[in-house]
């Protein structure tokens, strides 16, 4: 069974846990969720509502694409033996079919947005050059310096720690060191090439603000569950310390893409944090950081 198959087979049992809820609660329908959790005493029970509510709430956008009465239907037909209105070839080709065309409106919804990010960051990060202080650089990092800091720069091969905030233009944070309390270090080639950039304009104890174009942070794939495709980021980013690294060892400058887009916001999609590891492969270290003033 293909994964977009079992993908519908999942949607259904979570329906099906749904609609059995529902049923359950006819007579019921005033009672608190506080009553509902609880008639949970036995381990089973507790277990059957974590599976049912965790698989409801994540499949929640496919519940408009199931008949709810045919899908009980199934369940008891199957159960009890009774023969299917439906063959084998017919099920597993509806299935098929309609994970498909799940999977077309995820790619759809995915190059609208791609599109409606793409025309929204160029016009935020053309606003963000010409504000005062602003200034952009070849590759088109904007960043405003807040605080200068003393001694030398980092280079691609150092280590280098850090707070920062990150947010999306509309001041959606994503990712935040100063709410975990605790700074990030990292290997400065290893994040997304906007830092790498940036950070090499910083002396320790500097702190700059960062507009990040999406061609030098995830570009179309985007990150974790609110970086889109083609979004520009807001970084506020605070150079604690640079520790030297090997120069001698030969930079790896291999992609490293992440895999999985579930963690959850505090921990980017891109690794330990959004800083800590990069969508987009290793460092653009090569790209210049020469300054222009912002028009």
């Amino acid at each position: 069974m293909s994964k977009l198959s079992r993908a519908v087979v999942v949607a259904s049992l979570a329906i099906l846990t749904v609609a059995c809820s529902k049923s359950a609660d006819n007579t019921s329908a005033d009672k608190s969720s506080a009553d509902s959790s609880t008639a949970l005493k036995t381990d089973a029970q507790k277990f059957g509502y974590a599976v049912g509510y965790d698989l409801g709430d994540s499949m929640k956008p496919m519940l408009s694409l199931i008949d709810v009465k045919s899908l009980k239907t199934g369940i008891d037909q199957g159960s009890s033996g009774q023969p299917a209105l439906m063959d084998a070839k017919a099920r597993q080709q509806i299935k098929t079919a309609m994970a498909e065309k799940m999977h077309a409106k995820q790619e759809q919804d995915r190059k609208t947005a791609a599109g409606k990010n793409t025309t929204d960051s160029e016009k935020f990060l053309a606003d963000m050059a010409k504000k005062p202080g602003a200034k952009t650089t070849k590759d088109g990092l904007v960043y405003e310096v807040e605080k200068e800091g003393e001694g030398t720069p980092p280079t691609p091969d150092d280590k280098v720690t850090v707070n920062y905030r990150g947010t999306l233009p509309d001041g959606t944070e994503f990712d935040s060191s100063y709410k975990r309390k605790e700074p990030l270090t990292f290997p400065l080639k290893n994040v997304i090439p906007g830092w790498v950039e940036g950070l090499q304009l910083m002396k320790p104890g500097a702190k700059y603000k960062f507009y990040i174009p999406a061609e030098l942070a995830y570009g179309e794939r985007g990150a974790g569950e609110k970086i889109g495709p083609n979004q520009a980021l807001v970084f506020d980013v605070e150079l604690l310390k640079v520790e030297k690294g090997d120069t001698s060892e030969k930079s790896d400058t291999s992609d490293k893409s992440s895999t999985d887009d579930s963690k959850s916001d505090d921990k980017s999609a891109a690794g330990k944090s959004t800083a800590g590891k990069s969508t987009a492969g290793k460092s653009t270290a090569g790209k210049s950081t020469d300054d222009k003033s912002a028009k």
